[in-house]
């Protein structure tokens, strides 16, 4: 975990910060949403274009290289990549990276509290919408907060095998989740809309939880499609049978979910369950498949 001290943000800063509280994020969302699935040609390509410049975006490792490939932008921005592009680590007692993007905070849940960012906390409880009885199996565990940023592949996959029990969609705020405001927004990823996958694996129950933000128009996921919009204002809960037919079963690497425009995902992980590689502080880069933690025995 980051232990840098916390700094009082400048004027500047906090207007920035009171910006995110004053804006209509549903409006903004829901307006990005609406443009990012039209088909525009020219000027959608030529959008993608302006993007990926300025974004840094590496187009030669996706299956479609040039922007006039892509009907929408929505398209562009949840790009499959080229075969074997991320390699999956194939070491059956290690986890792999969900995401690309960079680490926010990662470590130890201290009794039920996270770190946030430097100056924050949060607890399992108000991030898992008050399902105590999820909460309480996490306690003393370990956390990955990984945030995706605009340049990023945003598909995300699943850092071992594992079997979909429940899925919960949280209505919530739609605050922007990138680094600074992290570190300024109290209870940040707990406020904000989401998604809590919860899976059973060979070292007990596992977390992986897509957390929306402003812009981003939708989340995914393999067995259920676009979870939003429509956007409910209620939460909504979704539980899987281990075994049969309708069972859901995901194998380590597999693809689990997409955001079509950025944000973040939180993995949880019992206590004694695993160890996180040590690599993985906060501001590192990951790389989908590459070794996210060591199960133990």
């Amino acid at each position: 975990m980051s232990l840098t001290a916390y700094k009082a943000p400048s004027y500047a800063q906090r207007a920035k910060i009171a910006f995110q509280y004053l804006m209509p994020q549903q409006g903004l969302t829901r307006l990005a949403g609406w443009f990012a699935e039209k088909k525009l040609g020219a000027l959608t390509h030529f959008v993608i274009k302006v993007f990926t410049k300025k974004y840094q975006v590496n187009l030669a490792e996706a299956e479609k290289t040039n922007p006039s490939d892509y009907a929408t932008f929505n398209e562009f921005f949840i790009r499959p990549l080229k075969e074997n592009a991320r390699p999956i680590d194939q070491d059956t007692q290690t986890l792999c990276l969900p995401a690309d993007g960079r680490v926010s905070e990662a470590g130890q849940i201290t009794q039920n509290s996270l770190l946030q960012a430097k100056g924050h906390t949060f607890t399992l409880e108000t991030l898992l919408a008050n399902d105590l009885a999820l909460a309480e199996k996490f306690k003393d565990g370990q956390f990955i907060t990984t945030y995706l940023s605009p340049r990023d592949y945003h598909r995300v996959h699943m850092p071992c095998d594992a079997t979909l029990r429940k899925m919960i969609y949280v209505p919530g705020e739609l605050f922007s989740v990138n680094p600074f405001l992290a570190e300024h927004i109290p209870n940040l990823f707990a406020r904000n809309e989401r998604v809590i996958c919860e899976f059973d694996t060979t070292f007990g129950t596992m977390v992986q939880i897509l957390v929306g933000a402003t812009i981003t128009a939708s989340m995914s996921t393999i067995w259920a499609g676009v979870i939003n919009p429509p956007r409910s204002k209620e939460l909504l809960v979704y539980e899987y049978l281990a075994e049969g037919e309708s069972a859901i079963h995901l194998k380590k690497g597999q693809e689990m979910g997409a955001f079509r425009l950025g944000s973040t995902v939180i993995n949880l992980f019992p206590k004694e369950s695993v160890t996180l590689s040590s690599h993985l502080i906060a501001g590192e880069p990951t790389r989908m498949g590459e070794p996210l933690a060591k199960i133990l025995s």
